[in-house]
């Protein structure tokens, strides 16, 4: 089979990663992105509080059941810790410890201790609440427990969830029932959450739908957390009722179901991949926007565009980042940055990294340095990365490589692998190779590679097959082609057609141009061409020749000028021809600096008649060292009289084995009578050939001598 291009070139292996990717896929190319978190994770404890029990507010004196107030913290959906206390929406609740009280709250207070005092249910019920909110929890039990004595529902449940933080479960438990069985919704969704706790799934179940059903807000996401778990269908209608009543997480979750459902293949916005996501992710460091979706980590989805569900995912994560949730702010960052809505996405990162959240400042680090703004994009990168964020510390690090600090850059990359970032040590074997420190690269090479980076695989292989350790080299490109690397795929089909086993390379070829390797479309169209399907190999010369490929473009040229008739020179007085798409596919390779293909298309500008054009491109191919350009040059510049310039390209593709062009040189010569020197060009002219110019440069030859001897 043959090979187009450099074998080096094609064996190379890339640059820094810094794990983006997407990239895969690029703002501005694919978005840029930040690791978002993946379908399972849970709140962040810094956002919500874990709580099993709600306080709530008694209602007016007389009432058996009374209601309970609504919630305005939040719970995680993952039963465990000791319960916190929410706040009771209530006018007359004082503030915190930690700030005044003020003097309506503190009178309201003392009016409802004279009523408790005095022996009013609704005011010992009340008064516990508010103590209990403050975390006097001695002195709001026997308020708690006077007031459930006169049957006051709220109270059962605040004495459930003062003896929940004692320590006292099962009593909580108790109290929890007595509440729920009477009507409360925050009794039933504590007792669900206490029943989840203990193993009881189906317990849990009773109680949390029965608070969901109620309308309570954590009833309905604890219920939704616990059928979600069991990957039931229902868990989306629990999580979207507990965020049409304001839960954030619940929005958030809701959000990140929603993109779940809507995208077939999730990976991250923030990264690609480059390359692909995840350890093995990434080609191509973030040097520039096309590397873009190498720069992230793997375990988020790509948002899509704002429709359907995809659509209804940004407005609930619009709706929870409203509300202060910072991945909420990540992920809605990131939609809007692939949607080419840099500003606004900065934004939503700022936010989000303002909370807290390392990934966000790593993706507002990127945002601003693709605006032109490197040094505060360094500001945020070192944020994220003190934070523990491996993708900033590898931006830090290809930074600092691109200023030619490599201690620095060395620095960082070891950070990020202490993250747990594996490209951390793929790009320190990119940092030594480049140093020309081999065994280094291949030591993090192998780490990188042992650890599932299929780009370090890839890259090992190379390094093998450079040293002449082809045996070796080969499991590294297998393992790498396997894991997903298109580039290891391409480098096992070359490493098969140097062994000759043409099949089995024109299979590797195949699976990497399926995944757009430009390359491996070429050679794939080029061995179909060898075999005579010339529809099939047109199909692939023409992917090749789109993703950017000169002799791609050329060859795909050359199927198509196959196919129609040569043209004739346009008549007297006929405007002249248009451009053929053969013709535009031969300038496409020109302009890239294909010399065959700018020969041609200058031979098809000279039979249209356009002389200039084609001696522009003759030109060009000539200094680039095409020796059919030089000749071809000097014989349009001997039509239009120049033949001493003529002479000089002929020279010089002579010298370089032109054989039409040694003759025409003879032929000057002895026109000029320089007989000696036309014998000289005769007889360079029979050592080149072809048959046809050997002949004529013979009888030229001896024609000469006879002249020269007679």
């Amino acid at each position: 089979m043959v090979f187009m291009g450099d074998r080096a070139t094609l064996l190379e292996t890339g640059r820094f990663v810094q794990r983006r990717v997407h990239r895969s896929d690029s703002v501005m190319n694919a978005a840029f992105g930040v690791a978002a978190a993946e379908s399972s994770e849970t709140t962040e404890a810094t956002e919500t509080a874990e709580i099993i029990g709600t306080t709530e507010t008694a209602e007016t004196v007389g009432c058996a059941a009374t209601v309970e107030s609504t919630e305005s913290a939040e719970s995680t959906g993952v039963a465990g810790s000791a319960g916190a206390i929410e706040a009771a929406e209530n006018p007359e609740t004082p503030e915190s410890p930690e700030t005044r009280e003020s003097p309506e709250s503190a009178e309201s207070e003392a009016r409802h201790r004279r009523a408790a005092d005095a022996g009013d249910t609704t005011s010992m019920s009340v008064l516990g609440a508010l103590l209990l909110r403050r975390g006097d929890l001695d002195g709001a039990e026997p308020y708690l427990r006077a007031a459930t004595a006169d049957g006051d529902r709220a109270a059962a449940n605040n004495l459930g969830v003062l003896l929940h933080q004692r320590g006292y479960t099962d009593d909580a438990a108790g109290w929890w029932r007595i509440a729920a069985v009477a009507g409360s919704a925050a009794a039933a969704h504590a007792l669900g959450r206490h029943y989840r706790e203990r193993g009881d799934e189906p317990g849990a179940e009773y109680w949390l739908r029965q608070s969901a059903e109620q309308g309570h807000a954590l009833g309905a996401y604890a219920l939704a957390d616990l059928l979600e778990h069991r990957s039931d269908v229902g868990a989306e209608r629990w999580l979207r009722a507990a965020a049409e009543q304001g839960h954030r997480e619940a929005a958030y979750r809701l959000a990140r179901m929603l993109d779940r459902n809507t995208t077939d293949d999730p990976h991250d916005a923030f990264g690609r991949p480059g390359l692909g996501s995840g350890p093995g992710a990434g080609a191509a460091g973030r040097p520039g926007a096309a590397a873009r979706s190498a720069v992230r980590s793997g375990n988020g989805p790509v948002a899509g565009p704002a429709t359907g569900r995809v659509g209804e995912a940004e407005q609930w994560y619009r709706q929870a980042a409203a509300r202060g949730h910072r991945r909420a702010a990540l992920h809605l960052g990131a939609i809007l940055e692939q949607r080419g809505e840099p500003k606004e996405a900065g934004r939503w990162y700022l936010i989000s990294a303002k909370a807290g959240e390392a990934r966000a400042a790593c993706a507002l680090g990127f945002l601003l340095r693709d605006a032109g703004d490197e040094e505060s994009a360094a500001v945020w990168w070192l944020r994220a990365a003190q934070d523990g964020d491996g993708n900033a510390a590898n931006a830090l690090g290809a930074l600092h490589a691109a200023r030619g600090e490599q201690q620095t850059a060395e620095r960082w990359y070891r950070a990020a692998m202490d993250a747990g970032d594996v490209n951390g040590a793929y790009n320190l074997g990119l940092l030594c190779a480049a140093q020309d420190r081999t065994p280094q690269a291949e030591q993090w090479y192998r780490r990188a590679a042992y650890a599932g980076h299929r780009e370090a695989a890839n890259a090992l292989a190379v390094l093998l097959l450079q040293a002449g350790d082809a045996t070796g080299a080969e499991p590294w490109f297998s393992k790498a082609a396997e894991a997903g690397s298109v580039d290891a795929a391409f480098n096992l089909g070359i490493l098969y057609a140097g062994r000759d086993e043409d099949r089995t390379a024109l299979v590797w070829y195949e699976r990497a141009a399926a995944a757009g390797h430009t390359e491996a479309a070429l050679q794939v169209g080029m061995a179909l061409l060898h075999h005579g399907e010339e529809q099939a190999a047109e199909r692939h010369l023409r992917c090749a020749a789109g993703g950017g490929s000169a002799e791609a473009a050329f060859r795909l040229a050359g199927v198509l000028d196959s196919r129609q008739p040569p043209p004739g020179p346009p008549a007297l007085g006929e405007p002249m021809p248009e451009k053929t798409e053969c013709e535009e596919w031969y300038e496409r390779a020109a302009e890239q600096g294909h010399r065959r293909a700018q020969v041609r298309v200058g031979m098809l500008a000279a039979a249209r008649g356009d002389v200039d054009s084609a001696a522009r491109w003759y030109r060009e191919a000539a200094e680039s060292g095409s020796r059919n350009g030089a000749f071809n040059l000097g014989l349009l510049l001997a039509r239009e009289g120049s033949e001493r310039e003529a002479a000089l390209w002929w020279s010089r593709a002579a010298n370089d084995g032109h054989g039409r062009a040694a003759l025409r040189l003879a032929l000057l010569a002895a026109r000029r009578g320089e007989l000696a020197e036309g014998q000289r060009w005769c007889a360079r002219a029979v050592e080149l050939g072809p048959a046809e110019v050997a002949e004529r440069a013979a009888r030229l030859r001896e024609a000469l001598h006879q002249e020269l001897t007679a």
